[in-house]
C-alpha cells in the first residue's frame, strides 16, 4: 500500500493519463504514490477496514504552457478518478526542466556578447547552474521562469566555482526562450573573471595526500546485519517501519512502532515522518543575490536530485540499498540506483556504572539503524540521515557539504559585511539552512497534544520557606491549544522542549500523559502569520512541522570543497516507558569483544626512562 510506484505502475498511469486528456500533448512534472488517508490505513492495519485501492497522483503540464492540472489514477480499476486544473501555483523544477537554460543560454547571441566583453571566446567553459527565481517582477506570475548564474572552466575537469561571471540569465522553460540577460556593472564597468584556480580533485592535488597518516578502519558484521527486510518494510532491534521514497520529499518512514519490553506489546509511536522542505535564502541585498532564495525540497525535489550511493564511500559497512523509481517528463519510468542506503553502526554507550562499593562495573554498547539519502542542489550536498537508536531515539541529522555558491568581485568592492572573500576576487555570501521536518505523531494512539516544557526558578524568594537556599527549579508545562500558539521558538534560556503527549494514556509511575520529546536548539525564529487558521491543536490529530537549521557566515576553510557540517534535530522518549527500554540489551563482554583485546594497555605507552 505504501511502496513507491513501480516502473510499470508509471507507465500504467501515464497511458491513462494521456488518454484522458487527448489530444492535448501533456508533460509529466511527477508521478508518485498517492498515499491512502491516514484513517483508511489505520483501519486496514487494525482488520476494521477494506485494503485501499493503490492510487497514483500526478502533476501534468499542457506541453509548452505553463497550464498545471493534477490527475488521480486508481491503478486497481484503470480508471482517471480525478482531474483538475490549478491556478497561481508552479510545479517543481524537474532535472528536464533544469537542463534547458544550460542547453539554450549558451547559443543565445545576449549571452555570447556578455562573455566576448570580459574576454571569453569559448563557449563550451561556460556552465550554467540552473535556479528557481525568488523573484522578478518583470514577468508576474504567469510564466514558469528559471534562471541560471554562469561560470567559467580553465579546463575539462576544472572548477567552476572559483571562476564566476558577473551576469545571470533569466528564461522561460515552457517556451525554452531566454528571456534577459541581466549584466551587473560596477562603476560603469564588467567585473574581470577571476582566473586563479583552486581544486580539489585528485588530479590536481594528489601530490598534497598524506595516506600514511591513516590506518585502515574495517567495519564486519559476521553474522550478518540485525535487521530484517521484507520489500520496503524493515524491522530492527524492537522496532518496524516502512521505508518510502517519492519525487519530492525523498525517504518517508511510515507506521513506525516499537515493542514496549514492560507491557509486552507493540506501540505506535508515528504515522509518517518526512523532510518536506528546505529554504536557503542568500544575505546579500545587491542584485543578483536577492534572487538567491531556493526552496530546495518544493522548487526541485529531493527525490529527482538523489545521487547513487557508492559502496565503501557514501555508505560503510554491511548495506542494503534501496532504488528509487521516478518518472520522467515524458511519463517514462526512470531508475536511481543505489539510492537508500541502510546499514549499522556503533554509537558509542548505552548504558554504564561503576559501583565503587562492591567493583561491579557494568557497561552495554549502542548501535544505530541509519536510513539515508544524498542530494546534490546545484552547489550543495546534503546527506539526510534518519536514525534510531536502541532506547527508541529517532534522530534525523543533515550534513552539509559541496561547494559554496561564489560571485566575482569587482576590483573596487569589498566582500563584507554581506559575505567573505574566501579567495582573491571570489565572494560567498551569507545565507542559512532551514529545513522542515514533518512528523505525524501518532504517541500510543491518534489525539495527541504538544506541551511545551521551560526550566524556570521557583516565584519563591531566596530565604522564603518554600525556597529557603534560592536553588528551587523546575519544568513549567504549556500547552499548545492553537496553531497560533503551536508556532513557537526555541529559548535557550530555559532550555526549551516539546514533549508530543498522548493525554488519554499515563504513564503508572508519573500519573502523567506519556509523551515522545523534541528536542532542537537549532531552531530559526518563526514568526507565525496573525491571520493564520487558528485551529485547536489539543488531544486531535495534528502533524508538527519542525524547523532547524544553521546560519552560515562562510569560511576560507569551506573551499574549495566544504568540509561536512552537521546540524540535527531528535524526537526521543519521555515518560512513554515505564523504565529504560533498552536493558534487554546485554552487557558488554570484554573478553569476548575482539576489538578492546586487541587495544593496546596504557602500560605500554609509557616510555623507557633514559639512563
Amino acid at each position: 500500500m505504501l511502496d513507491p510506484l513501480s516502473a510499470d505502475e508509471i507507465t500504467t498511469a501515464a497511458t491513462l493519463l494521456r488518454q484522458h486528456a487527448h489530444p492535448t500533448a501533456l508533460k509529466f512534472n511527477c508521478i508518485t504514490l498517492h498515499e491512502p488517508l491516514k484513517a483508511e490505513l489505520n483501519a486496514f492495519l487494525s482488520g476494521t477496514g477494506p485494503r485501499p485501492a493503490r492510487r497514483a497522483f500526478s502533476i501534468i503540464l499542457k506541453k509548452g504552457t505553463p497550464e498545471v492540472s493534477e490527475g488521480i489514477v486508481n491503478l486497481t480499476t484503470k480508471k482517471v478518478e480525478s482531474w483538475n486544473s490549478v491556478k497561481d501555483v508552479m510545479p517543481t523544477l524537474t532535472l528536464d526542466d533544469l537542463n534547458i537554460i544550460e542547453h539554450i543560454a549558451s547559443k543565445d547571441s545576449r549571452v555570447i556578447e556578455a562573455c566576448r566583453e570580459i574576454g571569453i571566446t569559448d563557449m563550451s567553459r561556460v556552465y550554467f547552474d540552473a535556479w528557481a527565481i525568488g523573484i522578478d517582477e518583470r514577468w508576474g506570475f504567469e510564466r514558469r521562469l528559471q534562471q541560471a548564474l554562469p561560470y567559467y572552466r580553465t579546463s575539462k575537469y576544472d572548477n567552476q566555482y572559483a571562476h564566476p561571471l558577473d551576469f545571470t540569465v533569466v528564461a522561460d522553460t515552457e517556451r525554452q526562450e531566454i528571456l534577459s540577460v541581466d549584466v551587473r556593472r560596477v562603476n560603469g564597468e564588467r567585473t574581470p573573471v577571476p582566473l586563479d584556480e583552486h581544486n580539489y580533485l585528485p588530479q590536481f592535488i594528489q601530490d598534497h595526500y598524506r595516506p600514511e597518516r591513516l590506518k585502515p578502519i574495517e567495519i564486519t558484521q559476521p553474522e550478518g546485519v540485525s535487521f530484517r527486510m521484507n520489500g520496503n518494510e524493515i524491522e530492527w532491534a524492537g522496532l518496524k517501519m516502512h521505508v518510502g521514497f517519492n519525487y519530492r520529499e525523498g525517504i518517508v518512514l511510515s507506521n513506525i512502532r516499537i515493542d514496549d519490553p514492560y507491557e509486552n506489546r507493540e506501540r505506535k509511536l508515528f504515522h509518517r515522518v518526512s523532510m518536506v522542505e528546505m529554504v536557503v535564502p542568500y544575505g546579500c541585498p545587491k542584485p543578483p543575490h536577492h534572487k538567491k532564495h531556493a526552496f530546495d525540497v518544493g522548487e526541485y525535489g529531493s527525490g529527482f536530485m538523489t545521487n547513487s550511493l557508492k559502496l565503501g564511500c557514501d555508505c560503510k559497512g554491511a548495506i542494503q540499498y534501496l532504488d528509487a523509481v521516478l518518472a520522467t517528463s515524458t511519463g517514462e519510468a526512470t531508475v536511481i540506483e543505489n539510492a537508500i542506503c541502510i546499514h549499522e553502526e556503533d554509537n558509542g554507550l548505552l548504558y554504564k556504572h561503576t559501583d565503587f562499593r562492591d567493583g561491579n562495573v557494568i557497561s552495554a554498547r549502542d548501535r544505530k539503524l541509519i536510513i539515508s539519502q544524498i542530494i546534490t542542489a546545484a552547489n550543495y550536498e546534503y546527506a539526510f540521515y534518519h536514525t534510531f537508536t536502541l532506547d527508541g531515539t529517532y534522530k534525523l541529522e543533515v550534513k552539509l557539504t559541496g561547494m559554496l555558491n561564489t560571485y566575482c568581485l569587482h576590483p573596487s568592492e569589498q566582500a563584507a559585511a554581506f559575505g567573505t572573500e574566501i579567495a582573491r576576487g571570489l565572494d560567498a555570501q551569507n545565507h542559512q539552512h532551514i529545513f522542515s521536518l514533518r512528523v505525524d505523531p501518532e504517541i500510543d494512539g491518534p489525539n495527541n497534544t504538544v506541551v511545551q516544557s521551560d526550566a524556570v526558578p521557583m516565584a519563591d524568594p531566596v530565604g522564603s520557606p518554600a525556597n529557603p537556599y534560592g536553588n528551587g527549579f523546575y519544568a513549567k508545562k504549556t500547552p499548545l491549544r492553537t496553531a497560533l500558539q503551536g508556532a513557537a521558538d526555541y529559548c535557550h534560556g530555559t532550555s526549551r522542549g516539546w514533549d508530543i503527549t498522548n493525554p488519554s494514556r499515563l504513564n503508572p509511575s508519573t500519573r502523567k500523559p506519556i509523551a515522545y520529546k523534541i528536542l532542537n536548539n537549532n531552531c530559526p525564529r518563526c514568526s507565525p502569520n496573525p491571520e493564520a487558521p487558528n485551529e485547536c491543536i489539543e488531544n486531535t490529530d495534528i502533524v508538527c512541522y519542525i524547523q532547524f537549521g544553521l546560519t552560515h557566515f562562510p569560511r576560507t576553510e569551506d573551499f574549495p570543497i566544504m568540509p561536512a557540517e552537521p546540524v540535527s534535530v531528535v524526537l526521543r522518549a519521555s515518560n512513554f516507558f515505564q523504565k529504560n527500554p533498552a536493558l534487554w540489551v546485554p552487557p558488554s563482554d570484554v573478553v569476548r569483544d575482539l576489538s578492546s583485546r586487541n587495544a593496546i594497555e596504557a602500560r605500554e605507552l609509557v616510555e623507557t626512562p633514559r639512563l
